[in-house]
């Protein structure tokens, strides 16, 4: 699932192609989306902005309407050129734009719908929301009351509820928890506030380290080049995610891998490095 990075650098080049451009051509192959556009025509409208929250994107038209979408598993936004082939066949478009000079277009996208402004802060989906780490006015404070009061959860699966700090998914949340030395399945609630803030001191630079992205033609999610490390080949990009097995860059202990929480997400972490309170080890 893309993560907050992916989807800020995704609005981010979107927002570049298309912001202050007219709507010549809309299609959506999501019905709801085609109701929409049939009763109040996107065509003719301007785009005026582009945005991420979390790990939902919005592109907002004159007139006050915005798509959001979200790109749950396997989703993803490209850019092309007019005539320009796409990297994904046709039938997995769920959106389509077009201004004069580029084609955006929504693949494999199962969560879209069109809000109007005046309803934005009735959006369930939006207005859950906890302080999104890469907003301008992200609240460490509303952050940490929040981390605070998740409770005797594991920490692994409270960094990925939404609810309480928006935008980390399954590589932030196990390269964050390494750099503290924190154990996936220790309990929020047995973290200090010492500990509870180093997290955030930790994700926030991590997350918006991993933003720049350029407006290139092609596709402009996620390419497989986050880096934590600072290090520049691809093999040593990571500290943890993604190496079950192999040595901690660290201590140079087996990293570890399991499934934890709802919908078995994948955690790594370095038994060594990464001791859980009250226990021995892993």
């Amino acid at each position: 699932m893309p993560e907050g990075d992916t989807i800020f650098r995704a609005a981010a080049a979107l927002r570049r192609a298309l912001a202050g451009e007219v709507v010549t051509r809309f299609e959506a192959a999501l019905a709801p989306l085609a109701r929409v556009h049939d009763d109040t025509p996107i065509t003719g409208r301007v785009v005026e902005r582009c945005e991420s929250i979390g790990k939902h994107l919005l592109i907002w038209f004159s007139g006050g309407l915005a798509l959001r979408t979200h790109m749950r598993m396997s989703g993803s936004w490209h850019l092309y050129r007019h005539g320009e082939r796409w990297q994904r066949p046709a039938s997995a478009m769920r959106v389509r734009i077009d201004t004069a000079a580029w084609v955006a277009v929504a693949f494999n996208v199962q969560a879209a719908e069109f809000l109007h402004e005046r309803d934005l802060p009735r959006t369930r989906a939006l207005s859950t929301l906890g302080p999104d780490l890469l907003s301008a006015s992200f609240s460490e404070r509303d952050a940490l009351v929040r981390l605070a009061g998740a409770g005797p959860r594991p920490i692994s699966e409270v960094l990925l509820d939404q609810r309480v700090i928006a935008g980390i998914g399954n590589v932030f949340k196990s390269e964050v928890l390494f750099l503290c030395g924190i154990h996936p399945d220790q309990p929020a609630n047995t973290l200090t506030p010492a500990q509870l803030k180093q997290i955030i001191d930790v994700a926030v630079p991590l997350m918006r380290a991993n933003t720049g992205a350029t407006a290139e033609s092609g596709i402009v999610t996620y390419r497989g080049m986050r880096r934590t490390t600072g290090r520049g080949s691809e093999d040593e990009r990571l500290w943890v995610y993604g190496r079950s097995g192999k040595p901690c860059r660290k201590c140079g202990a087996a990293i570890s891998w399991g499934k934890r929480g709802e919908g078995a997400r994948s955690t790594y972490w370095c038994g060594k490095c990464q001791v859980r309170k009250g226990a021995e080890g892993c």
